[in-house]
């Protein structure tokens, strides 16, 4: 049996795991199932395929993806070097000629004497060190393997609600209860009169939905998915009636409104999506409407109408694990250290988080071979973050996240201008992260 760590994919997060560990001289089995056998998704035979749009977003240092992609540079992250010898003019943005920029990716892995690339699908999770880097279309044959690895923490569809910051919410018109007194107040309430939900339910019914891609189809129907009532899109439920929400995710029983001393007419509830109460997913409200109009048509809702939207809501084939019940903060098993994953499949979702999970996955399998201690990045670093996120043992009901300010620590000093305060955010995670960094380089990585 070879004694090389066998990373599976060569996607985005699969080669940052490879190259990591080629730079720690460890040698690596890289297996990718391209160009013998194809995804729906995949056309193309080069390695880290960007398979829709060809932007790796913002790249300034305010803002959440740029923060993340200087944390992978200042890592040693392949994607970003890729990158910068493929951009094309984007604006404020990082964009690629996504043939050059695979075409970059794959001539230097294949070129690396510690990386051997094996074109052949895996079947099943193979023995030793393995990272398991196969994306949201992960192979059914492979999938059923992780299935039973995992058992029922394994997804295979992504019917996410909008996640917003708790900062953002007008707290004049929203108010902390759970129905009927009931333990917590676990749920922030936003009621609605009602002229104000006639209105939100008009421009809900008549809001226009996102394009799904031919992969997808066979999963849901012009009616939601196919497969189950629970994860239905909140404009479809609309759809069956003008009342159908009151009676569903709207409704108003076991609320009182305090501004008013009576039970609204509907009430939206946000429940927090972290620990630190700095995220609120919009409960019942799985959606597909486009992007542009889910800010539109939610900032409706009372409470909402300054609301900053930190993830959109999302209906789309995905396979993912439920990380927080499985993985440790360095993208490791909790049961298994010689298991671990990177990329869409542990819940982050874009491309740079993908690779940025990658990278620290595999810095962190090649620190144990090497007998180093675990590297754990600050949770105020974009990947931290991420990393404590996708770990969080405290979260119920997990979904897929990308990268944003609202999973970082607040500062401890209030500063207004939210352009000054994402500079101040991102600079002390860089801070940050240089300190570790050298401790790190101390040990040879």
């Amino acid at each position: 049996m070879s004694d090389k760590v066998k990373v599976i994919g060569a996607g985005l997060a699969g080669v940052e795991a490879a190259w990591q560990l080629s730079k720690a001289c460890i040698g690596v089995e890289l297996y990718e199932m391209k160009p013998k056998k194809y995804s729906p998704a995949h056309k193309y035979k080069g390695f880290a395929e960007l398979v829709c749009s060809n932007s790796l977003k913002a790249d300034r240092i305010d803002s959440a993806a740029g923060m993340l992609k200087e944390e992978m540079r200042r890592l040693g992250s392949i994607t970003m070097e890729a990158a910068e010898h493929t951009k094309v003019s984007a604006g404020g943005a990082l964009a690629v000629d996504r043939i050059k920029f695979s075409d970059y990716i794959t001539e230097k892995i294949k070129a690396d004497p510690n990386i051997t690339v094996i074109e052949q699908e895996v079947t099943a999770i193979p023995d030793g060190d393995v990272i398991i880097a196969t994306g949201p279309l992960t192979s059914d044959a492979l999938a059923q393997s992780i299935s039973g690895l995992c058992g029922k923490y394994l997804y295979f569809h992504d019917a996410a609600a909008p996640i917003v910051s708790f900062e953002s919410l007008d707290k004049d018109k929203v108010f902390f209860a759970s129905r009927y007194g009931k333990g917590e107040a676990d749920y922030i309430n936003c009621p609605m009169d009602k002229d104000e939900y006639l209105r939100f339910y008009n421009e809900l019914i008549n809001a226009e939905s996102a394009e799904l891609k031919e992969f997808d189809k066979e999963h849901f129907s012009k009616d939601g998915f196919k497969v189950y009532e629970g994860c239905m899109p909140i404009e479809v439920l609309a759809k069956r009636g003008e009342d159908t929400m009151r009676f569903g995710p709207l409704k108003p029983v076991g609320l009182t409104d305090p501004h008013t001393g009576k039970r609204p007419y509907a009430v939206v509830q946000l429940r927090a999506e972290n620990s630190a109460g700095t995220l609120y997913n919009i409960v019942g409200f799985q959606t597909n409407l486009k992007f542009g109009e889910q800010k539109r048509v939610f900032s409706m809702i009372p409470g909402l109408e300054n609301a900053e939207f930190m993830r959109y809501g999302v209906m789309h084939r995905n396979t993912f694990i439920n990380s927080p019940k499985l993985l440790t903060k360095q993208f490791s098993m909790r049961n298994n250290e010689h298991i671990s994953f990177a990329g869409q499949i542990t819940g982050v979702e874009g491309y740079i988080e993908s690779a940025a999970s990658g990278i620290l996955a595999g810095l962190s399998v090649a620190r144990r071979l090497k007998g180093l201690d675990p590297v754990e990045l600050p949770a105020t670093t974009m990947l931290g973050a991420l990393a404590s996120y996708i770990s969080d043992e405290t979260v119920e009901k997990f979904q897929p996240m990308g990268c944003n300010m609202g999973i970082l620590p607040e500062l401890p000093e209030r500063i207004r201008d939210k352009k000054l305060k994402y500079n101040a955010i991102a600079q002390r995670g860089l801070d940050d992260l240089d300190t570790i960094l050298e401790k790190l380089d101390g040990g040879n990585r």
